[in-house]
């Protein structure tokens, strides 16, 4: 048993520290709206604090999943942030995806302190956290991942080190480009089989079956024929995670005109006031145009 912190209870985060109190850790949550680290610890038994430094103090991992790079740094630097709660030895875990200049950054302040950190964005939205089967891509010192592997290991599916510190990071850009594609490629085929007269859930029934079928494929033709966007990953966060990976293809001379034209239809279903529906939505903007 471990001594764990985790920052940042939200649709991600409030599953995933459960997952760590039925795994025998001793757990405490910080979350920004107090409410719902009361209600957190009311359901799963843990303790809750004010500060995140309040939350890390004496702890041997701190695990953090909040909303984005300036998120992140607030939870981390500061009087109260983590950093200050952490002695040497302990090792902060982020789950954020955030770029990997302030991975870097943070890193590099962790390590001055004796403190370990291990970047570790996750994959398998809302569904993956709930069911404690996410993917986990991992960036930072080998010795200090394999400390912090186990404590993963209690919501994770697979977890994997990629390289050092930013390498998860960079690889959870890997996953959103494929996304990216992959959603508006659906998109398409779903409305063309709608315009054809086809039994679209006929259709995905064989079809995934064979070269075409993907994850987004299998887990949501039937909402989006449906017209159901009301769960999932946002499009708010996914544009967030665009935004970060066009920018990080601007700095290594990465060309990625196909992510940046979704990117853009991302920004269409925001206009049509999407910003939370579901990353499959990108279908709602073709019915917009038939």
């Amino acid at each position: 048993m471990a001594k764990v912190a985790f920052l940042g209870l939200g649709v991600m985060g409030y599953p995933m520290a459960g997952y760590l109190v039925k795994a025998g850790h001793d757990v405490t949550v910080y979350n920004r709206t107090k409410a719902k680290a009361e209600a957190w610890s009311k359901e799963h038994g843990g303790a809750f604090v004010s500060t995140p430094r309040a939350a890390a103090e004496g702890c041997d991992f701190v695990m953090a999943c909040v909303g984005n790079d300036d998120d992140l740094r607030s939870v981390c630097l500061g009087d109260d942030g983590a950093f200050a709660g952490m002695g040497a030895g302990a090792i902060f875990v982020d789950h954020t995806t955030v770029s990997a200049a302030v991975t870097r950054a943070l890193y590099a302040v962790a390590k001055e302190q004796g403190v370990g950190f291990v970047d570790a964005p996750v994959s398998g939205g809302q569904a993956g956290a709930e069911n404690g089967q996410l993917g986990i891509m991992c960036g930072g010192d080998a010795d200090i991942y394999a400390r912090a592997e186990p404590i993963m290991g209690s919501y994770a599916k697979v977890c994997k080190r990629l390289g050092e510190s930013a390498a998860g990071q960079l690889t959870k850009m890997v996953n959103q480009i494929c996304i990216a594609g992959l959603m508006q490629g659906l998109s398409e085929a779903l409305n063309f089989a709608d315009k054809a007269g086809l039994d679209g859930k006929a259709v995905v029934e064989v079809i995934s079956a064979g070269a075409a079928g993907s994850w987004q494929m299998s887990n949501r033709y039937e909402t989006m024929i449906d017209d159901e966007f009301d769960l999932g990953f946002a499009v708010d966060w996914m544009r967030k995670d665009l935004g970060i990976c066009l920018r990080t293809g601007d700095e290594i001379g990465a060309p990625m005109p196909v992510t940046a034209l979704v990117d853009q239809f991302y920004k269409d279903v925001q206009a049509m006031g999407g910003g939370r529906w579901d990353t499959s939505s990108l279908i709602k903007r073709l019915r917009a145009q038939s």
